[in-house]
């Protein structure tokens, strides 16, 4: 880069920022916020939302406000305002020491939205809510004007006053802006400004009857905390003219308006409404479930903020919506947890193996790395005794050819130990396969004889007197398809949940090395994948989530 090179930034956000910055607008400054709803939990299309928000402050060192739109009391709650500001702080966002509500300017907005009113530019409509959706017309059909548009001010401000007061039904007046009804954008026709509700907010009680809507709040929350860029998904692009119009109407600072590409991700759904269904319906155990998108779910399945912040980085800011493959968010965590997790034996269902010529009572050690590839990490010590648990997949009475595992008569060299060759099969009244008889060669300790015979299969195991008892939850996409939405007239999206999302193994056996395992603890258990120990874990017994498999399905689509 010569001296004279300007860096290009790195999207189309960045770059507007750095020309407002160029020409001295706003300023100077770069001030953003992030303003979630607290009507659920944050799932991973809010991480991208924040990455931006958040991201754009930091580059040009400025500030983004944690701002909780709370202009609906009917499905808020200081639930979701507390998980709110863990699921933000775990990304580690820093939104300084304070955090802002839409509920602290409700008497500003008020007074403004009785501004507009004197102005001639707002009215109290008794249309209903269904006459409201007739009037409004369509796409090609210009709406109507309500019969009540014309009220004088004087009548619009006893109204309102009054509506604000209690006076009225739930439901049965609003306060709309007065804008144009033939607009061919339908955001700019008459939209609602205030409705009534006599519902208690978790912050102000029984204090408001009326609440704003979010596009009438949304601009004047920018411009009471001065923010410069108000950054927005694509489904806000056609709501900017009456951000716009609000704000230019009141003749109030107005910041600008920016819309990016929300995320969508194959196999998921990212709406509220939808996740919220999921659990009310008890399809998942609730928000935190490890299927869940939310950033709850994520976090209990294994996830890390590095892994959320490499993977949006890699989807990057765009202005064309798209679906991103899963498949790239299961690379990018399979790429953090091969760095640093901790190896580990667990055979997840056991099948018992009586290694016959090896003495009884005896336990030996055997000195194994933590990772294979970081000798930093250490080793640990692994119990190996007569009667083993191997996988029940690893044998196979009858196998095909090029079968590789254990077999009668068949010898596997077990990971980090010995050569062992099947001598027998022991079975139920049923004809079940329950135990098998096995032979081992001393001479093979550590994977390697005197002989220089090779084996082709290496299978894992974990010493019976020895191991851990464990729950092993196997998690698998929510849905069966890559668009849940792609279903046959008369469904939804639910006619696409998948069966075997969850997988339960009780009886699954760990290296006693686990034993002081904690909740959010992440390994590889060898051979099986990624996985990571649950908040259900008591001292009786380990419980852990599958966090991803080790087969790698996006490297292989990158190398084709």
């Amino acid at each position: 880069m010569t001296e004279n090179t300007v860096p290009t930034p790195r999207d189309f956000i960045r770059a507007a920022v750095e020309e407002d910055l160029r020409t001295g607008r706003f300023g100077g400054r770069v001030h953003t916020r992030f303003p979630p709803e607290p009507n659920g939990y944050l799932h991973i299309g809010h991480a991208k939302a924040m990455a931006i928000d958040f991201g754009v402050a930091k580059d040009y060192g400025g500030k983004c406000n944690l701002r909780f739109d709370d202009t609906n009391p009917a499905k808020e709650a200081d639930e979701y305002v507390k998980a709110i500001i863990e699921d933000v702080r775990w990304l580690g966002h820093d939104f300084g020491d304070k955090v802002y509500y839409a509920s602290d300017y409700f008497e500003q907005m008020y007074e403004w939205a009785e501004q507009l009113v004197r102005q001639g530019q707002a009215y109290v409509d008794d249309l209903s809510a269904d006459e409201i959706r007739e009037y409004r017309g369509t796409l090609t059909e210009p709406g109507k004007n309500s019969p009540y548009r014309d009220r004088s001010v004087e009548e619009n401000l006893d109204l309102l006053r009054r509506m604000r007061a209690g006076e009225f039904p739930a439901g049965s007046r609003v306060l709309r802006a007065k804008i144009d009804m033939a607009s061919p954008n339908l955001n700019l026709r008459d939209p609602v400004m205030y409705r009534i509700l006599h519902t208690p907010h978790h912050r102000t009680g029984d204090k408001w009857h009326i609440y704003p809507m979010y596009d009438w709040a949304h601009g004047l929350e920018d411009s009471i905390e001065g923010v410069t860029h108000s950054l927005c998904d694509l489904g806000y692009e056609d709501h900017r003219p009456l951000y716009d119009w609000f704000l230019d109407a009141l003749g109030i600072y107005h910041p600008q308006q920016i819309e990016f590409a929300r995320l969508n991700l194959t196999r998921t759904v990212l709406s509220k409404r939808f996740l919220l269904r999921l659990v009310n319906e008890g399809h998942v155990r609730g928000w935190d479930d490890p299927r869940m998108p939310t950033l709850r779910g994520l976090r209990r399945r294994g996830y890390t903020p590095k892994v959320i912040a490499d993977f949006l980085e890699r989807v990057g800011v765009a202005k064309a919506n798209s679906v991103v493959d899963i498949a790239l968010l299961e690379h990018c965590v399979r790429d953090d947890l091969n760095e640093r997790a901790p190896r580990a034996m667990a055979v997840l269902e056991p099948l018992k193996v009586v290694i016959e010529n090896y003495p009884e009572g005896q336990v030996e050690y055997f000195d194994v790395p933590n990772h294979p590839q970081k000798p930093e990490m250490g080793t640990r010590q692994v119990p190996f005794s007569r009667v083993i648990y191997i996988e029940r997949e690893d044998f196979m009475e009858s196998p095909p050819p090029k079968y590789f595992r254990l077999s009668p008569g068949g010898e596997v060299r077990l990971m980090n130990a010995y050569y062992i060759t099947c001598t027998g099969v022991i079975k139920d009244a049923d004809g079940n396969i329950t135990a098998l008889r096995c032979t081992y060669d001393p001479a093979s300790r550590g994977g390697a004889t005197p002989d220089g015979r090779k084996v082709k299969g290496t299978i894992h195991w974990v010493s019976a007197a020895h191991a851990l008892d464990a729950e092993v939850r196997l998690y698998d996409y929510l849905f069966t398809k890559d668009d849940p939405s792609e279903v046959e007239e008369g469904q939804d999206f639910m006619a696409n949940l998948n069966p075997d999302s969850l997988i339960i193994l009780p009886d699954a056996k760990v290296e006693p090395n686990l034993a002081e395992t904690r909740p959010g603890d992440r390994y590889q258990f060898m051979r099986k994948g990624y996985f990571c120990t649950d908040p259900d874990t008591t001292m009786g017994k380990l419980v852990f989530n599958l966090t991803v498999s080790l087969r790698d399905s996006w490297a292989k689509v990158q190398q084709q």
